[in-house]
């Protein structure tokens, strides 16, 4: 009886780690979409944000407590929206780019930070308190 038992719970963890990897792939092959939001390749932690519609659109998560991709490429002369999704939280929500004179605190995840870097250029990026942070690279 007890071999049998442990037939039923193998083949159970077999299906569901299945189920997993099913539900993990279909995301990211019918999750994708066409509307700009890290509309690029990521390789390691940077995203390469490859926009044609105008507005480059990227949204940062948390990742071992820092934000998550912290490398993020842009265009120049190009609308940049940056919003945060919810895994972020505490002092990570106040973002700061302090060569372009941004701070905001990002309540919610459909709260967003626009502007247009004219100047490429490596910048920082970071919580108010300096403990997240990233860069933020203009070609």
């Amino acid at each position: 009886m007890k071999r049998d038992n442990l037939k039923i719970k193998k083949s159970s963890l077999y299906m569901v780690g299945i189920i997993i990897l099913i539900s993990f792939f279909g995301y990211f092959i019918l999750g994708s979409s066409d509307d700009g939001v890290i509309a690029g390749s990521i390789t390691g932690n940077i995203v390469a944000v490859n926009s044609n519609k105008g507005v480059q659109k990227v949204v940062l998560g948390l990742k071992d407590f820092n934000y998550y991709p912290n490398t993020i490429k842009v265009k120049a002369g190009k609308p940049v929206s940056i919003s945060l999704d919810k895994s972020v939280y505490g002092c990570l929500r106040d973002f700061t780019i302090r060569d372009f004179g941004i701070r905001k605190y990002l309540k919610t995840p459909s709260d967003t930070i626009e502007f247009t870097p004219t100047k490429p250029g490596v910048y920082r990026f970071s919580c108010s308190m300096g403990m997240g942070t990233g860069t933020l690279i203009v070609e």
